[in-house]
């Protein structure tokens, strides 16, 4: 009986040593042009990405757009260039009544996630008013860091992910024709879903 014993707790410890603990959650962005697939840190922004997988897990992303781009023809004179592209459910959400609640904020500071080329970041008005709308850093972009100059309360944007298969898709994205800031024809996001 005790070398039964000796082996059950040898093999419980030997299992328990070599399984390995469950990864970052991954999604894919399923884009007309191709898809974007993204590894989310819930250790570092775990508001952020519980709330951004809630609304993948509910399909509000299905059906919605990119209707936002930063690129080099829509700078501010003497602004460092910002490249990015944005999407989420701002065209949707009036049409469909969804009432999504704000997503408290984590800036940088907190998490130590900065916005580096792919970064997957919350838009937000003020600190905390956060909900659907995210968008994607081409390029580095300290200034959406805790502290940066893109916000005249210094708190940054809340990034919570990165890309890590289609920038290529991503960089398509932000070269199509746009008014301004917004895309003549928003880039269909045909829906966000776990992989």
């Amino acid at each position: 009986m005790k070398y039964i014993i000796i082996i059950i707790l040898t093999l419980t410890t030997f299992t328990a040593c070599t399984s390995k603990p469950p990864g970052n959650p991954k999604v894919e962005i399923q884009t007309q042009y191709g898809d974007i697939e993204m590894e989310l840190y819930p250790n570092q922004a775990p508001k952020s990405v519980a709330a951004f997988l809630s609304y993948v897990d509910a399909g509000y992303y299905k059906g919605t757009s990119f209707y936002r781009v930063l690129n080099e023809d829509n700078q501010p004179m003497g602004a460092s260039e910002v490249r990015l592209i944005q999407g989420g459910l701002w065209a949707t959400k009036s049409r469909n009544g969804l009432q999504i609640p704000n997503i408290p904020h984590e800036t940088t500071r907190q998490t130590g996630l900065l916005h580096k080329d792919g970064t997957l970041s919350l838009a937000r008005q003020a600190p905390g008013t956060a909900s659907s709308e995210f968008f994607i850093c081409i390029g580095d972009q300290p200034g959406f860091d805790f502290g940066g100059a893109s916000n005249v309360d210094g708190q940054g944007y809340a990034a919570f992910g990165m890309v890590t298969s289609g920038m290529d898709i991503v960089r398509k994205i932000n070269r199509q024709p746009a008014d301004g800031e917004l895309f003549n024809t928003p880039v269909f996001i045909k829906d966000i879903v776990r992989k």
